[in-house]
């Protein structure tokens, strides 16, 4: 992975900021979040997220953070609400806040009422003494984080400049997990993120990006000294089947869970239908997903069809899925910490194996992204089977992500 700073951009980003009133730091903070946002092996769809720290701002420190909504490709400072980082610090001697409190205490922080849901892990990023911290779900990470037992291999890989943190889910819980990690070895320059993702942090957008970039291709290398070689996102290779394509569009409406015209993207590459060929794809896919917050973008599960299917086929096979699903629901929600209405029960992601995939959506938008994180899933899978086994979270830990009030939100907005 190379690093893509570029000084004169980054300068008139700063420029820019100045010249509308703005931090240089935040016009920087929105060139390099860019850089990220803008690389799918770095994030997609509005995943990850950023912040900066200004000290010296007119009553006291504040912090900016990426909003909810936003995505990091195209962000704006808009995009990243201010809050008092004092307050924010404060929550440290708190050892417990509901999700509920947790939002509607930083709401009560924001310097402009009217700005977006600061993000879902900005107190992560307030209590990092740095000034710039940046959070990815980067492929060649994911390959290796969704691997059991990695502590070591971490620590080796990075010589000690990488934290580990065992997977918690994000919140409350994990911002202090992270704080936690940081106290114990304060050198650390980034946290590595169990199950989840990346961490890096700076007093410069340049070096926590310049961070980001090394780490990163840091696992790049390892998986190819074993032989792994990570593919890039590629382009389909093969037309759409006419037919088949039809027939699930149209079992899919006469579902209904979607509406009347829920919308099909058809991936097929080398990666996914190596993936697809795997002897034990069927239990493969029902492991989940490849970072956490996935699973409210492509359900905890897909649909697998044959590419004979007709429109009764599948919709024999659909409402085998809603069953699945159903049952999936009942064994969960009784272990919630509150009481949970069943979602639709449709599949986002459909697998054809000899094939390619079909992801699903009530609209184009909706399908596209889904399409993008199973094409990106199937090279993580890929790389993780070749390196050792694909071991994502658990599934209650899957059902407790699709099921949180914070993350449903972000499918509202």
């Amino acid at each position: 992975m190379q690093s893509r700073w570029n000084d004169d951009d980054a300068r008139r980003f700063a420029e820019a900021a100045e010249a509308e009133g703005l931090p240089a730091a935040l016009g920087l903070r929105v060139y390099s979040s860019r850089l990220i946002g803008q690389d799918p092996d770095l994030v997609l769809h509005g995943g990850g997220n950023t912040s900066v720290k200004i000290t010296d701002a007119p009553g006291g420190a504040i912090i900016h953070v990426k909003g909810s909504g936003w995505d990091l490709g195209d962000i704006e400072a808009p995009g990243l609400p201010a809050m008092r980082l004092e307050p924010l610090l404060e929550t440290l001697s708190i050892p417990h806040m509901s999700d509920e409190d947790m939002v509607a205490f930083l709401r009560s922080h924001l310097l402009d009422p009217s700005a977006p849901n600061p993000s879902i892990e900005a107190l992560l990023h307030a209590y990092m003494p740095h000034a710039f911290v940046d959070h990815t779900h980067a492929t060649a990470i994911l390959a290796l984080a969704d691997q059991d037992d990695m502590q070591a291999v971490v620590r080796d890989l990075y010589q000690g400049r990488v934290g580990f943190v065992p997977y918690v889910m994000p919140g409350y819980g994990l911002s202090h997990a992270c704080n936690d990690a940081l106290a114990r070895a304060p050198q650390v320059e980034g946290l590595w993120l169990e199950k989840h993702g990346l961490f890096t942090f700076a007093e410069t957008a340049r070096d926590s990006y310049e961070l980001m970039i090394e780490f990163v291709t840091t696992a790049e290398a390892f998986l190819a000294s074993k032989g792994i070689t990570l593919e890039g996102p590629q382009a389909n290779d093969a037309p759409i089947p006419e037919d088949l394509a039809s027939a699930l569009t149209r079992a899919l409406a006469a579902q209904g869970a979607l509406g009347a015209e829920p919308v099909v993207d058809f991936r097929t590459t080398p990666a996914i239908r190596r993936y697809l060929a795997r002897e034990n794809v069927s239990e493969l896919a029902m492991r989940g997903t490849a970072t956490p917050d996935h699973v409210i973008r492509i359900k905890p599960f897909p649909l697998i069809l044959e590419a004979g299917d007709d429109v009764a086929a599948i919709e024999r096979k659909l409402a085998d899925y809603a069953d699945r699903y159903q049952a999936y629901f009942e064994r969960n929600a009784p272990h919630a910490s509150e009481p949970k209405t069943m979602l639709d029960p449709a599949p986002r992601a459909v697998l054809v194996p000899e094939v390619g995939l079909f992801a699903v959506g009530a609209n184009e938008k909706a399908a596209r992204i889904a399409g993008d994180l199973l094409e990106q899933t199937t090279r993580i899978v890929n790389a993780a089977e070749a390196f050792g086994s694909f071991a994502p979270i658990s599934e209650r830990e899957l059902f407790d992500m699709e099921y949180w009030s914070l993350e449903q939100a972000k499918l509202k907005n």
